[in-house]
């Protein structure tokens, strides 16, 4: 009888936490990682992959950002599936694992100095961020003018129009102009070729949302599945990221596809927050098919056809082509 108590009691529970398992999200438009239904929204892509294998069901609610921010404080959404941490922000939230890690670089009209490692290298110019991200103290610099506006493209227009004089952009967003080219803008811009800044990018939900700290937890774990099993590459349509897939607090270049290429990568796209960016001496295993090799020369041939052209830019280009 006591057996039958505990598995009706079981069963009972999972029902109840199953019906409940709904999550009603928001976010505001951020191209390509966030947009409108019908357009690449590759972030809302992702977490929704990551919740449907939990099997939560979620819907997304397109909405300015301030007003993104008063509805999950208010209650009317659970969270959002992308917002950068803070203390403050830590106070009313509850955050995942970071997912990926927006790097961002300096933009300028083409001849501008694009070469600052530091805010404290932009004394006296006005750069260009998005209304209400967190961006940080900009390295506690008061001397630089820090203009914000709606949007990337609005940065955009004020950059061309000089009321500005650098923005800032991620570097993900980039490869995608890249490789789509929206607009012929290329001959106009001038991009630096390492993060000036890096900030960590989160699954967030309100903290009265009830289960939110175990629905977080699991989801950590699928975003760590949709690593190793590539998806997660296919997703954000990256042929190669950086992840820590074997847990061993080291990095390896991970594949998203049966295409390596016929030489070792330059440029890719880091998950986990490192030094890397910085550096000259990116990891040397490779994560392919669900195999670890240790290095380049060790990758099986037949992966080393068909070369995916890579458009990233590299350290000695000092303009790249780009479109918003």
């Amino acid at each position: 009888m006591k057996n039958l108590l505990l598995i009706l009691l079981i069963f009972f529970t999972t029902i109840s936490y199953g019906q409940k398992r709904e999550l009603k999200l928001t976010a505001d438009v951020w191209p390509p990682f966030i947009n409108v239904e019908g357009e690449k929204s590759i972030l809302t892509d992702l977490v929704q992959e990551a919740l449907s294998r939990m099997e939560v069901k979620s819907t997304m609610h397109i909405e300015n950002f301030t007003d993104v921010l008063k509805g999950i404080n208010s209650g009317e959404f659970d969270g959002t599936p992308a917002l950068w941490i803070s203390d403050k922000r830590k106070e009313k939230y509850l955050f995942s694992k970071p997912y990926l890690y927006n790097q961002l670089v300096l933009v300028g009209k083409k001849g501008s100095d694009v070469t600052a490692t530091s805010f404290n290298d932009l004394s006296g110019k006005k750069i260009g961020v998005v209304d209400d991200y967190d961006y940080g103290d900009f390295d506690k610099n008061e001397h630089i003018v820090i203009i914000s506006d709606i949007s990337n493209q609005k940065n955009l227009e004020n950059l061309l129009s000089d009321k500005i004089d650098y923005m800032l952009v991620d570097a993900l967003l980039i490869q995608y102009m890249l490789k789509y080219q929206l607009n012929d803008v290329t001959q106009y811009l001038a991009i630096g070729q390492k993060p000036l800044l890096v900030k960590s990018l989160h699954f967030a939900l309100n903290k009265n949302v009830e289960k939110a700290e175990e629905i977080l937890n699991e989801f950590d774990e699928k975003i760590e599945e949709m690593i190793a099993d590539e998806s997660f590459n296919r997703i954000l349509e990256l042929n190669w990221v950086q992840a820590d897939v074997d847990g061993d607090g080291k990095l390896e270049l991970v594949l998203g596809s049966n295409n390596a290429g016929t030489s070792a990568p330059k440029n890719i796209y880091g998950l986990m927050m490192d030094t890397s960016y910085k550096e000259n001496n990116p990891p040397q295993r490779y994560y392919v098919d669900g195999k670890l090799y240790e290095n380049w020369d060790n990758v099986p041939k037949s992966y080393k056809l068909d070369l995916v052209e890579d458009t990233t830019p590299s350290l000695e280009d000092t303009y790249i082509r780009l479109d918003f």
